[in-house]
């Protein structure tokens, strides 16, 4: 790896998402020597932190991360942070953080190379971008802002922040960051499609009888009923982590495997996004609010969240696409809290054909993207012993020693900012249309609020509402994983 000059600014430098995953995926690209010698990193936030405290927040960070790191180069990372107290809204502060950049850019010859990470509120990325622009903070490099989600509220937000960064920042120096997009079974997802001749000529509208995606969380909202309580299961993980999921299963192969092309096909597909009416989101999805289970408060019980709230923390539905190699198949996900288990996974139900043997069960392609890391196809087969049918699983999974090697979702994609990749990073023209699709349900489910139809509810460690289970086109589809 390269040793990559660049002065890194974190807003957001006193925070969980700094300390949990930004700082021990910085540490392990150091490790790595993708950055040694040449860079520094500011950290900002209005605690009245000195830089020796922050270095020592770094090194608890790694150690918290990595029982076997070397403390040594866990302390030589550390003496590259400095922390500058920062009121986001406080021009003056703005001043005093271009001044500290420059002098880190001197000292450590970083030749004028910016990282800009907005790891804070949502509620401050204008903030910020406007400020970055007016208080002149660019360097002479290259400049890249990283923004977390959520990108917006709505639509309407949506394109008044990217107004304000595009001020700032062109697209392709703006990194929308989503780290299910860094995690190594969701990356496979292109190569294993386009690779495989098996797969690659069973990806079509003829083979496919529909998608399926779930991503279940076991726990509840916890000490989050403030944040939840605005955004709810569609925004929080449709919006950004499922439309990722499901735009790299239904987009058409690139032309070649550069950026540009990438992100062609997936504008491609989403432009050809059907938008659900509001008789759409009547049939084909389904809200739900957890119960009072045994251990935890029903959600309209948990601490900050209104008791005649209408957000939702299940949520199902379907994605169809007009172009593409599926088009017209039906892509269908759910998500929640207090699910029955944590676990992300993709299954792609492939179309019965009529056979010698009658009635069989669909062959299954699924591809398991947490908690393990497996592909699995689900045939039928003989059984051994008498006349009829059984299913046979063909597996793929890594071995211990290849998981032990698999990087961190936020260690590969800030790789990937740091060498100046933006493939696996949302582009505004994509951001765009995932906006358009969660406005319109949103927009019906006020409607429905206003009928008096309430989100259904669902007892804990179950898999969601009864409902969830009538929302596919085919009255003889089911959800695969029960």
């Amino acid at each position: 790896m390269n040793n990559i000059p660049v002065v890194m600014i974190i807003f957001g430098g006193s925070g969980d998402l700094a300390h949990r995953k930004l700082y021990p995926a910085l540490f392990n690209l150091y490790e790595k020597g993708l950055i040694k010698d040449n860079f520094a990193v500011i950290g900002t936030a209005r605690r009245p932190w000195s830089h020796e405290y922050l270095r020592g927040q770094v090194v608890q960070a790694i150690s918290e991360s990595n029982e076997h790191y070397d403390e040594q180069a866990a302390a030589n990372f550390a003496s590259h942070f400095y922390y500058q107290s920062h009121d986001v809204t406080d021009i003056d502060h703005y001043i005093a953080l271009k001044k500290l950049a420059e002098d880190l850019d001197e000292k450590y010859h970083a030749q004028g190379n910016r990282i800009f990470y907005m790891a804070m509120a949502p509620r401050f990325f204008g903030t910020i971008a406007s400020h970055i622009n007016d208080q002149h903070l660019v360097g002479s490099g290259f400049n890249r802002l990283v923004v977390e989600k959520p990108f917006g509220h709505d639509l309407a937000s949506a394109e008044e922040l990217n107004k304000i960064i595009q001020g700032s920042f062109d697209e392709e120096n703006v990194y929308r960051i989503d780290h299910y997009l860094g995690k190594e079974m969701v990356l496979d997802i292109t190569p294993f499609r386009v690779t495989n001749p098996l797969v690659r000529n069973s990806w079509n509208a003829e083979v496919i009888q529909n998608i399926q995606v779930t991503v279940g969380e076991s726990l509840g909202v916890g000490t989050r009923g403030g944040y939840y309580d605005t955004s709810g299961a569609l925004r929080d993980m449709v919006q950004n982590h499922i439309f990722q999921i499901i735009t790299l299963l239904a987009m058409p192969e690139p032309k070649k495997l550069t950026s540009q092309d990438i992100h062609q096909a997936k504008k491609d597909l989403l432009d050809s996004l059907e938008i659900p009416t509001k008789k759409d989101v009547e049939e084909h999805f389904v809200r739900g609010q957890y119960e009072a289970g045994k251990d935890n408060p029903a959600y309209l019980e948990e601490d900050q969240v209104d008791p005649n709230s209408n957000t939702e923390t299940y949520t199902a539905g379907m994605v169809k696409f007009k172009r593409g190699p599926i088009a017209g198949v039906p892509i269908y996900y759910r998500t929640g809290k207090e699910l029955k288990e944590k676990v992300t996974r993709i299954d792609i139900v492939l179309k019965q054909v009529e056979n010698s043997y009658g009635t069989t069960e669909p062959n299954v392609l699924t591809i398991i993207v947490d908690p393990s890391k497996e592909i699995i196809f689900t045939i039928n087969g003989k059984k051994v012993s008498g006349s009829g049918l059984r299913e046979e699983l063909l597996k793929f999974n890594y071995s211990q020693a290849e998981l032990d090697k698999i990087p961190d979702g936020y260690e590969r994609l800030i790789h990937d900012i740091l060498v100046g990749d933006n493939t696996n990073f949302t582009h505004w023209a994509e951001l765009k249309q995932y906006w358009k699709f969660i406005d319109a349900i949103e927009a019906a489910w006020s409607e429905l609020n206003k009928e008096g139809k309430k989100p259904a509810t669902y007892k804990p460690g179950s898999f969601g509402p009864a409902s969830a289970n009538n929302i596919f086109e085919n009255p003889t589809d089911k959800w695969i994983y029960r």
